[in-house]
């Protein structure tokens, strides 16, 4: 077994004028004073109406040859005191690249604009840019594009459309700038937005689309698989894949039995696996027997996951299964510290999620779209990671952190609490709830805190700060 190769980051280049900024009034006051200058009169309405060729080419008609290479040196040293501050972002210009930012992309500006002047524009506007190349246009954008491995290219004008096929990219076109709808299908775009304040929701759903195809070509190719489930939104969705892409008789679920699986947690995760018609295994896992698992140092978690795998790596062998899947999403890859997704891959399991790309909120989406009921599921880590590091994860810690959690949660039940843990401390608890419950109700809180107390806390407190998904792993961030 092995785990595969997460797919390239995203990265995206964006034309400038008319795509990300409307030029139209810096190049019609430039067009007038060069005009003057150089004793021409050019049809300046007709020119910026077709803006998107370099400037010696729109010149060419109304200058003699010999003085086309003056007249574009002249347009450029006089263009940053005329035409940068008249110019602005066209809407959804600044959206638009945060959409990308959102993705974990690069975001990449590709011009036939003269550079420095481009690079003007940018700063001007404070645009978020990773790299930024001048003076290419139509084909020779597909070089660029290229050699920065950009797999979407947006503009407004056919030469861009050429660009972005040359690169073999896809080419989004936006009715911005000077060319129709026609025109642009027919030079071949892919797509076309009237703006791009439609392009955050084109990416999104362009992004989940092409992920999730990624995954089931994955899963396809697996042949078969027993699935690490513990019941969570991102298992779940695995499952649910799996079996769109293998059938329910090739796909196997497996949930580790131990006391740091809460017992609220197993009755909904074996109804989900039947639903889907998946058989389900729930083999006992020992994790309690590993030193550095009770230890609980801040690699505990390598612990448990390498004793789950080496339960399910057998176990899948034995009825004929492929490969061990776990559902570490493209999240959980970037997230830092996550000794488990290492123990996982040293031992051979798949990351199908992770390997598609698919973000925790795109398994959320995907997971609404298929209508699972996990898709808005609060997350739910296992009980040792309520236990402080350092202090012994052993099975009456976590069954006292067990019953303190149910007890809040019976509680606050018609408060509508989604998240909530309580943090073994030692002796005492912290209590994480959703910080729009914050501050409870004073008699409230009282009998919060009085439960945790009843379940064998010395004491405890309610967290002001709210819950707050791995707040253990503060602790290790401090200098």
């Amino acid at each position: 077994m092995s785990s595969g190769s997460p797919p390239p980051p995203l990265v995206v280049g964006f034309d400038l004028d008319m795509t990300l900024i409307d030029t139209v009034p810096g190049f019609r006051t430039m067009l007038r004073l060069l005009g003057e200058e150089f004793a021409v009169e050019l049809p300046v309405e007709q020119l910026i109406s077709k803006l998107g060729p370099p400037l010696d080419h729109l010149l060419t008609p109304y200058l003699p040859a010999d003085r086309i290479d003056a007249a574009v040196d002249r347009f450029r040293v006089l263009y940053p005191d005329h035409a940068i501050r008249s110019v602005p972002a066209l809407p959804g210009a600044v959206e638009a690249l945060a959409a990308v930012r959102r993705h974990r992309g690069r975001v990449l500006v590709v011009t036939g604009k003269f550079t420095a002047n481009a690079q003007l524009h940018v700063d001007h506007l404070r645009l978020e840019v990773d790299l930024l190349e001048g003076k290419v246009w139509g084909v020779g954008k597909g070089e660029v594009l290229r050699r920065e491995g950009a797999s979407i290219y947006v503009g407004d004008h056919v030469h861009d459309v050429e660009g972005a096929l040359a690169a073999g990219a896809l080419s989004v076109s936006v009715l911005t700038g000077g060319c129709t709808r026609a025109e642009l299908e027919a030079a071949g775009t892919h797509v076309v937005l009237e703006d791009l304040g439609q392009f955050p929701a084109w990416l999104d759903d362009h992004l989940l689309a092409t992920r999730l195809a990624a995954l089931e070509a994955d899963l396809q190719q697996r042949g078969s698989v027993m699935v690490a489930y513990s019941g969570g939104a991102d298992s779940a969705f695995l499952l649910a894949a799996a079996v769109r892409a293998l059938g329910a008789d090739r796909v196997v679920a497996a949930t580790g039995y131990s006391d740091s699986l809460p017992l609220r947690e197993r009755d909904p995760a074996a109804q989900f696996a039947a639903d889907l018609g998946v058989r389900l295994m729930t083999p006992r896992t020992h994790e309690m027997d590993r030193e550095g698992y009770r230890a609980n140092g801040p690699d505990r978690c390598f612990f448990c996951k390498a004793e789950l795998l080496e339960t399910l790596v057998p176990l899948a062998r034995e009825h004929g299964l492929a490969h061990v899947a776990t559902g570490t999403n493209a999240d959980d890859a970037v997230a830092g510290f996550r000794p488990g997704i290492r123990a996982a891959d040293e031992r051979g399991a798949i990351a199908p999620l992770r390997d598609a790309g698919l973000t925790k909120a795109q398994v959320r989406e995907a997971s609404r779209r298929w209508r699972l009921p996990t898709w808005d599921k609060p997350a739910a880590a296992c009980l040792s990671s309520r236990v402080a590091y350092g202090v012994e994860v052993t099975p009456g810690r976590l069954a006292r952190v067990e019953r303190a959690e149910d007890a809040a949660r019976a509680l606050l039940a018609g408060a509508g609490v989604r998240n909530l843990r309580v943090r073994d401390l030692g002796d005492r608890a912290s209590i994480e709830l959703d910080r729009a419950l914050l501050p409870l109700d004073p008699a409230l809180e009282e009998r919060v805190v009085a439960a945790a107390v009843v379940a064998g806390f010395a004491e405890a407190v309610v967290d002001p700060r709210g819950f707050r998904s791995g707040s253990m792993n503060e602790a290790l961030r401090r200098p």
